[in-house]
């Protein structure tokens, strides 16, 4: 049995793509997953399942929210030691100390290091960014709202699917993911 994490991308945005928690709960259960719980309203998901290859959890629960609610979702999983990984790693000490300013963008794939190239890191100063596999830590000192790199981030200029968590949401997922 494997412990996954689905992080839902852009549901419960500004009224858009709404995806209600228990109805979430109650469609990953109906997909076979236990212990199923979620976190917030931003499409945290955590879960067992007997499923060893995590792009099939992938392209499962896409296929069944977009039965279910009509529209498609783009999900990023993670098992839990890889999250568990994702926190040890940390490449950027000290900016957990600001959890609510610092990203973690969980990816559906490593990007193609050119792209990550083309995002020259003096333009978005102070904010900052480490590619680590799979995962962009970011840290935004003065805020992610209106960092012109959060947008940048968060986009298909990457080539992959990009859905962002902060640092409280993302140590909190672990805990769920280990209870």
């Amino acid at each position: 049995m494997a412990r996954y994490i689905a992080l839902l991308r852009g549901i419960n945005v500004g009224g858009n793509k709404k995806v209600p928690m228990a109805r979430l709960r109650e469609l990953l259960e109906g997909l076979g997953y236990t212990d199923v719980a979620t976190l917030l309203q931003s499409g945290n998901a955590v879960f067992t399942s007997k499923e060893k290859n995590p792009a099939q959890v992938v392209k499962r629960i896409e296929a069944a929210i977009a039965k279910e609610f009509g529209f498609e979702v783009s999900v990023v999983v993670r098992t839990r030691d890889e999250l568990a990984a994702v926190i040890k790693v940390n490449p950027l000490p000290g900016a957990e100390e600001a959890p609510s300013q610092f990203l973690v963008t969980f990816l559906s794939d490593v990007p193609e290091p050119k792209r990550i190239k083309e995002i020259d890191p003096a333009a978005y100063l102070p904010d900052e960014f480490r590619v680590v596999g799979r995962e962009i830590y970011a840290w935004f000192p003065k805020g992610i709202r209106d960092s012109k790199l959060a947008t940048v981030l968060g986009s298909a200029r990457l080539g992959v699917i990009p859905t962002a968590r902060n640092w409280n949401t993302v140590t909190k997922l672990l805990e769920l993911a280990d209870r």
